[in-house]
């Protein structure tokens, strides 16, 4: 077992916040604020990442991680699962580390036939679990090479009936099907659960349509090198975006410090910053809010790791 004080598990607190000026670090790109003595800490003075793979990563290398980020102001971490076994391994990490919450879900591209009721009920169980705030990892991949189309529609549909039942917002993937995904989603009335297109990379029409159903817009590395993206994004309103690192992984990279990590969240909402002609202080503190209101009644679980 890693020793307590090198991760941030559930029967520690996490490490303070340094106090400041309020300061860019130009290293991490973050921001840091005062506080004084017997002041409050304010919740919305750390960054979430909405979406991770982190269940994917050795154990052993998750403390240092959770280090890093929170070295960068990034606090609650959302894991998300991609099966019911990776779904499964989210619910134990949330249930080790104070600043890791869990997503229910199987991924329309780990998909090879329906879901069986064994897997739906597994699933069921799960997401009842208090550890768990979002549906996720579910939605439409539509790739040549990815599952039948058909068998993930309804691999979707069953699972939005179970965010209904537990009454969690969905955090969907929607590569190359943005007409089915708004589609589905109407008509399996997403408007009353929210949620968020995770990992965005579409056009201000494709925004509109997720916004319109009272979903966010979620922002990961990618805006830092898609000119339309940027341009898509300088144009949103700053209430309906959130942010997110999806990180997994990454051996094909070569260098392990090349891996994309929570600690990378600052990053994203300073290039956000940027485009937008403010500061990554309101980036933070409104995307942050944006999360909160999203999760509904879960949002005290995760602003007790703010």
């Amino acid at each position: 077992m890693v020793a307590t004080d090198q991760c941030t598990e559930r029967t520690n607190a996490l490490p303070p916040q340094s106090s400041g000026d309020l300061t860019q670090n130009t290293n991490a790109m973050i921001v840091r604020k005062t506080r004084h003595a017997g002041e409050k800490e304010r919740g919305n003075d750390l960054f979430v990442d909405l979406h991770t793979h982190i269940d994917q990563y050795k154990p052993d290398e998750l403390p240092g991680m959770f280090q890093r980020a929170r070295a960068v102001a990034v606090g609650p971490i959302i894991a998300a699962g991609v099966t019911v076994e990776s779904t499964r391994r989210c619910l134990e990490l949330a249930a080790k580390y104070d600043n890791v919450f869990a997503g229910v879900g199987v991924h329309p591209s780990d998909l090879t036939e329906d879901l069986d009721n064994i897997a739906l009920d597994q699933l069921r169980n799960m997401a009842s679990d208090e550890q768990v705030v979002v549906m996720s990892e579910v939605g439409l991949d539509h790739q040549d090479d990815s599952p039948d189309r058909a068998v993930q529609e309804r691999a979707f549909r069953a699972q939005l009936e179970i965010a209904h039942e537990a009454s969690l917002p969905v955090v969907f993937h929607m590569r190359f099907a943005t007409d089915d995904m708004i589609r589905v989603l109407t008509e399996e009335r997403i408007s009353e659960l929210g949620g968020a297109a995770h990992y965005f990379q579409g056009s201000q029409k494709d925004a509109s349509a997720v916004i319109n159903l009272g979903c966010y817009i979620s922002l990961a590395k990618p805006l830092l090198r898609l000119p339309k993206l940027q341009e898509v994004a300088q144009n949103l309103p700053l209430e309906w975006i959130v942010l997110e690192t999806d990180c997994y992984p990454q051996p094909f990279k070569g260098k392990r410090e090349k891996w994309t990590e929570p600690k990378d969240v600052p990053i994203v909402a300073a290039k956000l910053a940027e485009l937008k002609g403010i500061g990554v202080a309101e980036v933070m503190e409104v995307t942050t809010a944006n999360v909160l209101k999203m999760l509904g009644p879960r949002a005290d679980r995760v602003s007790a790791a703010l």
